[in-house]
């Protein structure tokens, strides 16, 4: 997609690009015995302690084409690359990867297991009581991996309840709260591979993710199973705008700060974002749009959003 796609359209693509998408926080020091912008690792803080230590640890969650490891076993993905392309421009060279359950992801971090999360979580009101998130890096659609064929015809949220089928939801993902919220049967399951095979079985009719994950899954399977188009998904009669980014601990400020300038540099430059993110098939409606900040998303107000940004409904 042009990186020159004029302003108009890229509204018309965050609306498109709007599904969206434990736990008590635990007071910890990091894995590197860091505290936040005052505390840990001296007087720097924990910026200071990873780049003394030169490497952080990161929880993945193992989903295509977010964070995953390679057939090498080496740490990879969308939300990976985009890290280690900051990290490495803050001195932090190495980024140690923990496989972890999605559900378990932000309890790994403020138990201090890890320093951060690489695995473009949805930013929402109820995660950012638990832990801060850096600047929107991807905005999300929604798809369903289907039996092929598509037996019950599904094209977005509203077939879905229509039909009455019974989803896979992946446990702690905003597609399992859109089934709560619309009354839909949900199979919760612990990673995206669960999910294909809840489908493959017949212990789900479909199985509910983001977009760019449930494509990546149905290329990679020889298993009877097809992606559905993606598309916004809209609950209540509301667009769900939103965006998934890089998680810290609330404390971690210094990090937090550094992140998001460096961040702001490549959000901001559409060739560079898609040379870090279009090997992993990310293009530029993926890219965030200007002025959505994580605030307005842990605000929870996707109307606000939506009028504040002028986006169309």
């Amino acid at each position: 997609m042009s990186s020159t796609r004029n302003t108009s359209t890229r509204r018309r693509a965050l609306v498109g690009a709007g599904a969206v998408l434990a736990l008590t926080a635990l007071t910890a020091c990091s894995s590197t015995d860091s505290g936040g912008d005052g505390g840990g690792d001296g007087d720097g803080g924990t910026l200071a302690g990873l780049q003394d230590a030169g490497s952080i640890k990161v929880a993945f969650a193992g989903e295509k084409p977010y964070s995953y490891e390679d057939d090498a076993g080496e740490l990879t993905g969308a939300a990976v690359a985009l890290n280690k392309e900051i990290y490495g421009e803050l001195g932090i060279d190495d980024v140690e990867g923990t496989l972890t359950e999605w559900g378990s992801l932000i309890p790994s971090l403020t138990a201090g297991r890890v320093d951060s999360i690489s695995a473009g979580m949805s930013i929402l009101p109820e995660r950012c009581e638990q832990a801060a998130f850096s600047e929107p890096e991807i905005m999300y659609t929604t798809a369903f991996l289907v039996p092929e064929g598509n037996p019950d015809g599904l094209s977005d949220w509203d077939s879905a309840v229509d039909a009455g089928v019974k989803l896979a939801t992946m446990s702690g993902a905003i597609e399992a709260g859109y089934a709560e919220e619309t009354g839909l049967e949900s199979l919760e399951v612990g990673s995206p591979q669960d999910g294909l095979d809840a489908v493959t079985t017949g212990r789900a009719d479909a199985f509910a993710l983001t977009g760019i994950s449930v494509h990546a899954l149905a290329d990679d399977t020889d298993q009877p199973v097809e992606a559905t188009d993606s598309f916004v998904a809209v609950i209540d009669g509301v667009p769900q705008v939103g965006a998934g980014s890089t998680v810290f601990r609330q404390e971690d400020t210094d990090l937090l700060d550094a992140y998001n300038e460096k961040l702001e540099a490549i959000t901001s430059d559409p060739d560079k974002y898609l040379e870090i993110l279009g090997p992993f098939g990310f293009t530029e409606a993926e890219r965030p749009i200007e002025g959505l900040t994580a605030k307005m998303l842990c605000e929870g107000d996707l109307e606000a959003i939506a009028d504040e940004l002028g986006l169309e409904s």
